[in-house]
């Protein structure tokens, strides 16, 4: 027996509810306002670009001085490229040294081969001096950075054996290698030992030592000799051997 609802009490449904969707009004309001900022900016970065060209004709000595120093700084990188491929070239056909033939030399032929090895290396003056009166000073040599090289060699016959170099050998070059010779770059060159005391007086005086590891490495024809040393002095402006 079915049951009759009453009269009144009508059951009510509530109507489905819809979601909400977005429409293509708010997507196409962000495209527009993404537009106008786009041309917001376009606007500002012309308007500074338009702002610093007429300054820049206005004040024409900066433009020419900026293009100047560009030219400046593209010349001398271009300048070191080919002081490079040179050193590459001298060095891949160059002269080289062992310790052994260094050892066997004498005295004055060290001095030769000191000079050589700089003259190897780009210093195109390279010359040898030594001898009576030299003042502290047995080769001198310009390198292809503008910078004075004034050196002092100690050449013993058994190395490692022989006598070190000391502090008084450094203290003779000390007191004539800038005054004297007009030295950017002081230094002593041996095939043997130095003292400890020397290698101090060495660093408070900005004097540069070449021992025997440093000799054997220059004279293989690795690097040159300022690319060896702590400390060397920046180059000085191009000169006709750079």
């Amino acid at each position: 027996m079915s049951r009759r609802v009453p009269a009144g009490r009508a059951t009510s449904r509530r109507p489905p509810v819809r979601r909400r969707t977005r429409g293509p009004g708010r997507r196409r309001q962000r495209a527009d306002d993404r537009l106008i900022g786009l041309l917001i900016t376009a606007a500002l970065v012309l308007a500074l670009v338009v702002t610093v060209v007429n300054w820049l004709l206005a004040h024409w000595w900066v433009l020419a001085f900026g293009v100047v120093l560009a030219a400046a700084a593209g010349a001398g990188r271009l300048c070191l490229k080919r002081q490079r491929a040179r050193w590459d070239a001298v060095r891949a056909q160059g002269l080289r040294y062992g310790l052994a033939q260094l050892d066997a030399l004498h005295h004055s032929r060290f001095e030769d081969a000191v000079r050589d090895l700089m003259h190897r290396d780009g210093c195109r003056d390279a010359l040898r001096v030594g001898g009576g009166g030299d003042l502290g000073a047995d080769v001198k040599a310009t390198d292809p950075y503008g910078r004075r090289w004034v050196i002092q060699c100690k050449h013993r016959r058994n190395g490692l054996a022989g006598s070190a170099v000391g502090t008084p050998d450094l203290q003779v070059l000390n007191g004539t290698a800038r005054p004297v010779h007009g030295a950017d770059v002081a230094v002593i060159v041996t095939n043997g030992r130095v003292t400890a005391p020397a290698l101090a007086f060495a660093e408070q005086q900005r004097l540069h030592v070449v021992d025997r590891h440093t000799l054997g490495a220059w004279a293989s024809g690795s690097r040159p000799l300022w690319e060896l040393l702590r400390a060397v002095p920046p180059p000085r402006r191009p000169t006709a051997l750079s």
